[in-house]
């Protein structure tokens, strides 16, 4: 039989990730989302071919999957980010039964029950708790975005941040650090209040052990310790956070293909047209 080979393609607000495996990963992707490379998703795609050493016609399934999953013209399928999330956690960390993604734009709580989701909870309509609340929290306090988390843990005395609207949060930092006030007890401060929200989020669900925490979110080591202060408990991390909702996307690819041949059915794929986006046709 040929070997066949999937790839997820996981678009998200802030970073489009492209994954390709067959038994195992074979080659991933992380860029920046924006204007341009939501419309050129198949470049990145064709970067992780490269790297995979494979052409596109090798592919045999495509999933897209996240926030822009509809501007994917090449993918054969589009499954939402919780589909995928869950299949990717319930592979990486089979031992995971609540999954906690910190995304660029929403964050999210899923349960799982033996890799499947059962139930979600999302927060997609303020940016508290999000990415995008750390971003302009940085650029107030004039610190580097990925310094935040190793900057926090040297606080002495965590400052409280009141105002959970990112606009008026970034005021009362500003103001504080005006004052005088250590810049690392800010981002203390500003950790524990997102963790406070992801938290109350989450709890909604009713939080089961194991705990995976996804998304870029993850990769910020002060507020992953914030949030396991609110848990009471370690939490796991992927090795690589931000692709996770990728993989889940090029596993219910490859099931989708061993379950067309397991049932002797042909695998139902679209017209596949690695090019750019156009978005009005």
């Amino acid at each position: 039989m040929k070997e066949m080979y999937f790839a997820g393609v996981d678009i998200g607000s802030r970073m489009t990730k492209v994954v390709i495996m067959d038994e195992a990963i074979l080659a991933s992707l992380v860029a920046a989302t924006g204007p341009e490379q939501r419309k050129l998703a198949y470049k990145v795609m064709e970067e992780a071919l490269t790297r995979a050493g494979l052409s596109f016609d090798d592919i045999t399934y495509v999933v897209a999957t996240g926030y822009g999953r509809i501007n994917v013209p090449f993918a054969d399928k589009q499954i939402t980010e919780i589909s995928c999330h869950a299949r990717g956690v319930g592979y990486l960390l089979p031992t995971a039964r609540t999954v906690i993604d910190i995304g660029g734009q929403d964050c999210k709580a899923i349960k799982l029950n033996n890799g499947r989701p059962v139930d979600f909870v999302m927060n997609d309509k303020c940016a508290a708790g999000t990415g995008r609340f750390l971003e302009l929290m940085a650029e107030g306090l004039g610190v580097k975005l990925e310094d935040m988390g190793t900057l926090s843990l040297a606080a002495k005395n965590r400052v409280v941040i009141s105002n959970t609207c990112t606009v008026f949060a970034e005021q009362e930092a500003v103001a504080k650090l005006s004052e005088g006030v250590p810049v690392e007890d800010l981002v203390a401060g500003l950790h524990e209040a997102i963790a406070t929200r992801i938290y109350a989020m989450a709890s909604r669900l009713k939080i089961e052990k194991d705990v995976a925490v996804t998304g870029g979110g993850a990769k910020n080591i002060g507020l992953v310790r914030a949030l396991e202060a609110k848990l009471g408990y370690s939490v796991l991390i992927p090795p690589d956070p931000l692709v996770t909702g990728a993989i889940g996307a090029a596993l219910l690819g490859r099931d989708a293909a061993q379950q067309a041949i397991k049932s002797g059915l042909p695998l139902v794929r679209s017209e596949r047209r690695l090019q750019e986006t156009k978005f009005f046709v």
